[in-house]
């Protein structure tokens, strides 16, 4: 079975055509549990989500801040495996037929073997994968199967990145191109700041990708800042920190909801 990277590439160009910016969530798998982190997934789509990343939790997240660590921490110590982030991929694009994609450092996918991790990923409807630390100039293999698999191969630059360097990044991948808006980890920020639509049109003069723009978007007005510049608005931390803050887990799906709602709507008055 071939991947989804040609539902992103479409669900990107329609967002565009509307003449909008896509909302891109991102949530943990195995967060709170499995089974809820699987109906987070589908109350975020439910609220105006059109691509929703599925982070796959790691012990030592580099790129992450507290929020997500928390949220990590609690779905290793449920015993959460990679194979309940393929389930929570199928099941979540099952459900909704929205283009799921998988963010996660390289150290499980290199244990677990390239072409089962690709290959699997594939089976299950998802999109492609995010990988915020593996270098392009190793990323031969990967890209091999991912192409080979129908996958989208996600990289992230930073503002700074050199322009030379973007070059390298985007020619090497498919999908679109994720902005990381400032230097440091992710988490809500009050201001999501200049240098990321500096970074956006540095980016677009290297690639015909999509340039979405991650790390401290988290209310409707930062959403409409973001979207009058890139073509997609990442959100994480506040949807995890709308989960942690929930008093259960009933209230935590209204919550994230809710706050899908009030981002597709700012994504939409850029």
């Amino acid at each position: 079975m071939s991947g989804n990277i040609e539902l992103l590439s479409t669900t990107l160009a329609a967002a565009k055509a509307e003449g909008r910016a896509a909302l891109i969530a991102y949530l943990p798998a195995g967060f709170p549990t499995v089974d809820g982190g699987i109906e987070a997934v589908k109350a975020v789509i439910a609220g105006g989500a059109d691509v929703v990343e599925i982070g796959l939790p790691h012990s030592d997240p580099v790129l992450d801040g507290p929020v997500i660590q928390t949220a990590d921490d609690i779905a290793l110590r449920g015993g959460v495996r990679i194979a309940d982030v393929m389930r929570t991929v199928r099941e979540a694009y099952e459900a909704t037929g929205v283009p799921i994609l998988v963010m996660t450092y390289w150290n499980p996918i290199d244990r677990y073997g390239v072409e089962r991790f690709t290959a699997e990923l594939a089976e299950a409807g998802g999109a492609g994968c995010i990988l915020p630390d593996l270098p392009v100039q190793e990323s031969a293999l990967w890209r091999e199967h991912a192409e080979k698999h129908g996958l989208a191969t996600v990289f992230v630059v930073a503002p700074s990145s050199q322009d030379a360097r973007l070059a390298t990044i985007t020619a090497a991948g498919s999908g679109f191109v994720y902005a990381a808006s400032l230097m440091g980890v992710t988490g809500t920020r009050a201001s999501v700041g200049a240098q990321a639509q500096e970074l956006v049109g540095r980016t677009r003069a290297t690639t015909d990708l999509p340039v979405c723009v991650g790390l401290g978007v988290s209310n409707a007005e930062q959403a409409a800042e973001v979207a009058g510049f890139a073509d997609g608005v990442i959100v994480g931390s506040a949807f995890v920190k709308a989960m942690l803050d929930a008093p259960d887990e009933t209230a935590g799906l209204d919550a994230v909801r809710s706050l899908a709602g009030e981002l597709a709507q700012g994504v939409r008055k850029r």
